[in-house]
């Protein structure tokens, strides 16, 4: 078990051009590049609650290569929770994604506990789809973890992922709310004020 720290550490893999940084990007910085740039490794931070206090979401975006054997086996022994992405638009790259399950398996054990995100990225290429939601949606059954669909392009299901992956936690609660609870009156008065909360 991984020691309780203020970081609760997501990877994320995927083959190459799948959209990890697309959707890791969309997510923290609400941007969107049409241009593709291969990652070597880039970690994003953003704060979340956790345990009713505050603590850092850290984001691993890994390499799409498998040219850092090393690398991939560190972010697994470090990550508390994984998203899988593949491109529906590819069956190669959902291929890809088998022997890296069998690594989050082998190196943390008892995978029950762990929250795993099987995503299908890029909803919007519907038209050069390879691979059925159905498809998708089995494989998941089959390793025991979570599915969704996403376009990182028209932002469908993004922030919806991250704090599905969120819910999926057992051990402890995290949420991408920030204590959750604001009156409605801490509400209006923040829109009142016209400034922008960064979360």
């Amino acid at each position: 078990m991984p020691e309780q720290s203020n970081d609760y550490r997501v990877v994320v893999f995927g083959a190459g051009g799948v959209g990890k940084s697309s959707l890791v990007l969309r997510f923290v910085k609400g941007t969107f590049r049409e241009s593709y740039i291969p990652t070597i490794e880039d970690t994003y931070r953003q704060v979340i609650s956790c345990d009713k206090s505050i603590c850092t979401l850290q984001i691993t975006d890994t390499t799409g290569s498998h040219q850092f054997p090393a690398m991939q086996r560190l972010s697994i022994s470090k990550g508390h929770a994984f998203i899988l992405v593949y491109s529906i638009t590819s069956r190669q790259s959902l291929e890809e994604l088998k022997p890296i399950y069998e690594q989050i398996c082998q190196i943390k054990g008892d995978i029950e506990s762990i929250p795993i995100m099987l995503v299908g990225n890029k909803n919007d290429e519907n038209q050069n789809r390879e691979v059925e939601s159905s498809e998708g949606e089995a494989m998941a059954k089959k390793w025991k973890c979570a599915f969704m669909e996403t376009s990182a392009k028209m932002n469908y299901n993004v922030k919806e992922l991250f704090q599905e992956l969120l819910n999926l936690e057992k051990r402890r609660t995290v949420s991408l709310q920030i204590d959750g609870k604001k009156s409605k009156q801490q509400k209006r008065k923040e829109k009142l004020k016209g400034k922008c909360v960064v979360m």
